[in-house]
């Protein structure tokens, strides 16, 4: 099987490129809940440096088992190497300013909450982050951005802010299951699964649901 590689991180770091981080974000499609990005970047940017051996088979986080998920999370949370930060955006301001537009500002949310600010962004995905929202994040709002689509397919920075984003994601589904019991959130994360769609038929939109989309919107 093939692995997200530092074919993208090496490429850059040899264009002078010291602080790449690759972006990620976990919810989108959700009926619920927030979206939760995360951006990582490698402390030693060295052509030779190499994907450390407990990481090797680190990829996109929807490919792997919620176990493995959590596996990778804590070497990635811990190790000396590996820089990170987590944006997150609530179903409220979702609802007001709509899925894409909340996606990019949780990326940018968490570019800022790294400590050493990145020179270069890979994001997964077909976009970029919007000049105004960096700026306005105390980021350079020059700062040089390349979208790849899959990129948590090819990019290891990109599969890391994946796994990172998607783990902290389910651990707030997990605390909004204990306070909203009945939709299951435990079980499908705010996903539209037949589960979900059962209960939110039986008992309506929660206070977490996007009541902007369709099948939560069609529930009102």
């Amino acid at each position: 099987m093939k692995y997200p590689n530092l074919r993208e991180e090496k490429k850059l770091w040899r264009k002078e490129y010291k602080r790449v981080a690759g972006l990620d974000e976990a919810g989108r499609g959700c009926l619920a809940g927030p979206v939760v990005a995360a951006a990582t970047i490698i402390k030693i940017p060295n052509s030779k440096f190499q994907i450390p051996k407990p990481l090797k088979e680190v990829k996109d986080s929807k490919q792997l088992t919620p176990k493995k998920r959590d596996e990778f999370y804590k070497i990635l949370a811990k190790h000396p190497n590996i820089k990170w930060g987590i944006g997150r955006v609530s179903e409220k301001v979702i609802d007001k300013i709509n899925i894409l537009e909340a996606t990019k500002l949780a990326m940018v949310k968490a570019v800022k909450k790294l400590k050493r600010k990145p020179d270069f962004l890979i994001l997964d995905g077909n976009f970029i982050l919007p000049a105004k929202a960096l700026a306005k994040a105390g980021i350079n709002k020059s700062i040089t951005q390349k979208s790849i689509v899959k990129a948590d397919e090819k990019v290891f920075s990109c599969a890391a802010a994946s796994i990172i984003a998607k783990v902290t994601r389910d651990r707030i589904m997990q605390r909004y299951h204990r306070k909203f019991p009945r939709y299951g959130f435990d079980k499908h994360k705010g996903y539209g699964t037949k589960l979900h769609l059962k209960m939110l038929k039986k008992y309506g939109p929660s206070l977490i649901h996007r009541l902007t989309f369709a099948p939560v919107k069609k529930m009102i």
